[in-house]
């Protein structure tokens, strides 16, 4: 079996059990909490830092998305706030906890908003210091993490808690410890290597069944569910802008 072959079956082998979890399980369970916060007004805030912040992406501003998503990111205290240009580079800024608060402080606040996390690890600081905030705040906190990772490993946070801790839902995105999958031929220069990452697709999956869940229990609300069309269809901007300015101030998605 070829390397490509094995991590098809990776991937392929966790797809059920997502789709099972989204019929009666963590999956269901948030999407009732996106879609109750939607329903009265809210928006759905999505985070996620490094590789994560695919996830976020996922979730907030894309095509067939919902319309009511604004995406944080370390970079919004570099942009919007007051850490220098510099902080950005290497890792540092993702594991600092005291970039939680102005963080947090740089997004809308609204009674009914939800957030979502993603952090495969769910250890580092700031994914712990901006849960934390988002607690504080009184609002319910969606978890995407890698449970056998998470509990591998020790939390980095002066807490000594984990994102799984804090969450009012925890979603595992099945990834094994280490995230890679499928363990390279061996040979001289291949000797111990791993590759096959999979939390961004498994993680792309379940944002992906999320929307499909809101979507579903908004419209049996009798809702129309407020969605983004591609920008490169005849009408999508127009479509788009009407819904958006719905939320207005609300929503950041580009940076």
């Amino acid at each position: 079996m070829s390397s490509a072959e094995k991590f098809q079956q990776e991937v392929t082998s966790r797809l059920p059990l997502l789709v099972a979890s989204a019929a009666d399980g963590p999956i269901g369970r948030a999407a009732d909490l996106m879609a109750d916060s939607i329903a009265a007004g809210g928006v759905v805030h999505a985070f996620g830092s490094g590789h994560s912040e695919a996830f976020a992406m996922e979730v907030a501003g894309r095509a067939g998305g919902l319309i009511p998503t604004s995406k944080a990111a370390l970079r919004d205290v570099v942009i919007w706030g007051t850490r220098e240009r510099g902080s950005l580079n290497g890792s540092d800024l993702e594991r600092d906890p005291s970039v939680a608060v102005e963080l947090y402080s740089l997004q809308s606040d609204h009674p009914a908003d939800v957030w979502i996390i993603a952090s495969n690890s769910g250890v580092n600081g700031s994914i712990i210091g901006v849960a934390q905030a988002v607690k504080d705040a009184g609002h319910p906190l969606i978890a995407v993490t890698s449970l056998q990772h998470t509990m591998a490993v020790k939390p980095k946070h002066p807490s000594g808690k984990r994102l799984s801790d804090l969450a009012d839902v925890v979603i595992d995105n099945l990834a094994p410890f280490g995230d890679t999958t499928v363990p390279l031929e061996p040979g001289e220069l291949t000797e111990g290597m791993v590759g096959g990452a999979i939390s961004s697709i498994t993680g792309a999956f379940i944002a992906q069944l999320l929307t499909l869940g809101v979507a579903e229990r908004l419209a049996a609300r009798g809702i129309r569910p407020p969605m983004y069309i591609s920008a490169n269809i005849p009408g999508g901007d127009e479509h788009n802008r009407e819904l958006t300015d719905t939320y207005a101030g609300r929503l950041r998605i580009e940076a």
